[in-house]
């Protein structure tokens, strides 16, 4: 009851915001508000919810890179240049890389109540070398917008976030108990918020 009721103040307060961003950026931002919705409630909800056939790091990747990173800059700016969709790729994919980590930890508990996720699908060897592919993907595709496009070097300050990188790889391939994953998990969040935090400031420097 209680994540129920943090559900809906949450998609209300995104609502309250999305009212603000289409009175900015037109309504083209309202199909993206309740196609996110959308995605939301049928994670979990709906007759076949996706998080369970093994597409939630689709979705995941799709509105949590390419929709908030594109969109995020479309509300700014009323434009959407290449280097905002090549920007997506690394932050979708550390997003997606969250959803791995959990769905690892998970995979024994899934399987026995018959949720299909990718982890369940591909078996806990292969989604471990998907996890690292995914994290090691993000720090390839960084600095696309400066080796193809107009910015500068100034996006490698991604890897900084390296060695914190490497050690999740490495606890996530050895491990598999639940407390060590909770804290590979945690981690994975920390990740994606400092290699966000230092790819933004790669783009104003820039």
């Amino acid at each position: 009851r209680q994540v129920l009721v943090a559900t809906y103040v949450s998609f209300a307060m995104a609502v309250l915001c999305g009212v603000y961003l289409i009175a900015v950026a037109g309504p083209v931002l309202l199909l993206i508000g309740a196609a996110s919705i959308l995605a939301g409630i049928l994670y979990t909800g709906g007759p076949r919810p996706y998080g369970y056939e093994g597409l939630g790091e689709v979705f995941v990747f799709l509105f949590f890179g390419v929709v908030a990173v594109t969109g995020s800059y479309y509300v700014q700016q009323q434009d959407l240049p290449w280097e905002a969709f090549a920007l997506a790729v690394p932050v979708g994919l550390l997003a997606s890389a969250i959803l791995v980590v959990n769905n690892i930890r998970d995979i024994d508990t899934d399987r026995r109540a018959n949720k299909r996720t990718l982890a369940v699908r591909l078996g806990r060897e292969r989604t471990r070398r998907l996890f690292a592919a995914m994290v090691a993907l993000a720090f390839l595709t960084a600095p696309i917008p400066w080796l193809l496009g107009p910015l500068s070097p100034w996006l490698l300050l991604v890897v900084l976030t390296a060695p914190l990188a490497v050690s999740l790889v490495r606890t996530v391939a050895t491990h598999t108990d639940g407390p060590t994953l909770n804290g590979a998990l945690a981690g994975a969040g920390m990740l994606e918020f400092l290699f966000c935090v230092l790819l933004a400031s790669g783009v104003w420097l820039s």
